[in-house]
């Protein structure tokens, strides 16, 4: 069972995330309308997801770093009317796992949160093109129309875009992580279509973006 707080300080909006999680895969142990209450909740009760819009009256992105300095293993699932580029990188930066808008479906609600509790990161697509528009490269980025529909990353897949980004091949990758050639090259593929590019500049360009990397180790492979 996935323990969860809502954190928002509009009640209506807290009422309907109940209903979305009354499943009996989710606990809803708490509920916080500002940050002070938030924080007590969480010394408190230790709970696996926080469903947080720090945009709303009461809060702010701080309140992230502060609540991972009680609980480092709490997971945060931005869910907030649509932001700016600088606004989404912002709050990744500071801890946010994954990030949904207020009008995204219900299953994906439900699915940020579980995936966030595997320690996963799950961002709808809307999401994950916004921050794309801020400073990426859009020659080694596809040109697609982006929905809702959710992009998660497993744990491997990140593993395997932070040596792709640091200039390791399929072979080195293989050696390392004592798998086979044909499953690191079906796991590149899979991210280059999760992520939306088309070369392994475009993948590195996403880990340097996101931290997987740092910008010194920009290095590329002779493989794309």
């Amino acid at each position: 069972m996935i323990s969860v707080i809502l954190a928002d300080s509009n009640e209506l909006i807290r009422i309907g995330l109940r209903t979305v999680f009354k499943d009996t895969e989710f606990q809803i142990i708490g509920e916080a309308n500002n940050a002070d209450e938030l924080l007590s909740q969480i010394k408190s009760f230790q709970p696996n997801v926080v469903l947080i819009d720090y945009t709303s009256e009461g809060f702010n992105i701080d309140v992230v770093p502060a609540a991972k300095a009680i609980s480092e293993d709490v997971k945060f699932v931005g869910i907030t009317p649509l932001q700016t580029a600088q606004t989404l990188v912002h709050a990744i930066k500071s801890g946010v796992t994954s990030y949904i808008k207020k009008d995204c479906s219900l299953e994906e609600i439900k699915n940020a949160v579980i995936e966030s509790s595997r320690n996963n990161n799950f961002f709808c697509g809307t999401i994950l093109e916004t921050i794309r528009s801020e400073g990426i490269n859009v020659d080694a980025i596809d040109e697609v129309d982006f929905t809702c529909d959710p992009v998660m990353l497993s744990e491997r897949e990140q593993e395997i875009i932070t040596m792709i980004a640091e200039g390791m091949t399929n072979a080195t990758i293989s050696e390392k992580l004592f798998l086979s050639k044909h499953t690191v090259n079906t796991h590149r593929k899979n991210i280059m279509a999760k992520l939306g590019v088309k070369n392994t500049a475009g993948i590195v360009m996403y880990a340097v973006k996101e931290k997987y990397t740092s910008p010194n180790k920009y290095l590329f492979s002779a493989e794309s």
